[in-house]
């Protein structure tokens, strides 16, 4: 699946997000954003310049977000973000009536839409995770020239010594038969039982710069 792929799913299937910010003393605040675009250049959402929303996105122009659909906990596909964020003013807010007719009622007349202006995550790494499939995928992601940091877990192939310990403890079976073993990270859940179980430490975790 292409990044653009999931950022369409993020912004037209499931739409309604949870964002995360920060105030003015750096502790966090969440609300749910609609959001209205996504294209090659990000994703696009809109707030009203008398927000709060608005207020700490200028102070810290970066956020995180995350969005899920399905019935239940195993029919979901959830998408985490997180990235930088800019201000693009009414740029684009014409089509952004349009895409969303919605919004017309919320916001009916010109004058009423005066207040509002356009924000794009224009730079960001994220992650797609399908708990629909058994065992569940994962998929890491990026745009505008981000970089994906490794997260996870990975087996040092020197120091295995080919023991079952890690692959009697796996949930999701994401761990290879032949010796040294792999972990294929798609399916795996990031648990860290391979890491505890390891007797000589070939399971290393990997860096926590990454997607939440």
């Amino acid at each position: 699946m292409t990044t653009q792929d999931i950022l369409h799913i993020l912004q037209a299937d499931i739409h309604s997000v949870v964002f995360a910010t920060l105030d003015e003393q750096g502790l966090p605040q969440t609300c749910v954003i609609d959001l209205m675009l996504s294209d090659e250049g990000g994703l696009y959402f809109l707030t009203a310049r008398g927000k709060s929303f608005y207020e700490r996105l200028t102070a810290r122009p970066f956020a995180a977000l995350t969005g899920m659909k399905g019935r239940d906990t195993l029919s979901s596909v959830a998408i985490s973000l997180r990235g930088a964020v800019k201000n693009v003013g009414r740029e684009r807010l014409e089509e952004i009536f349009e895409r969303n007719p919605y919004m017309a009622r919320i916001y009916p007349t010109r004058r009423s839409r005066e207040a509002l202006e356009v924000f794009q995550i224009y730079q960001g790494e994220g992650e797609y995770f399908d708990l629909s499939q058994q065992p569940p995928f994962r998929q890491s992601f990026s745009f505008g020239g981000a970089a994906v940091h490794e997260t996870g877990y990975r087996i040092r192939g020197e120091k295995c010594i080919g023991c079952q310990g890690c692959r009697s403890v796996c949930p999701s079976g994401c761990i290879s038969g032949e010796i040294p073993r792999v972990i294929d990270e798609s399916r795996c859940l990031h648990c860290g039982n391979c890491f505890r179980i390891c007797p000589v430490q070939a399971v290393e975790k990997l860096g926590e710069g990454g997607a939440p």
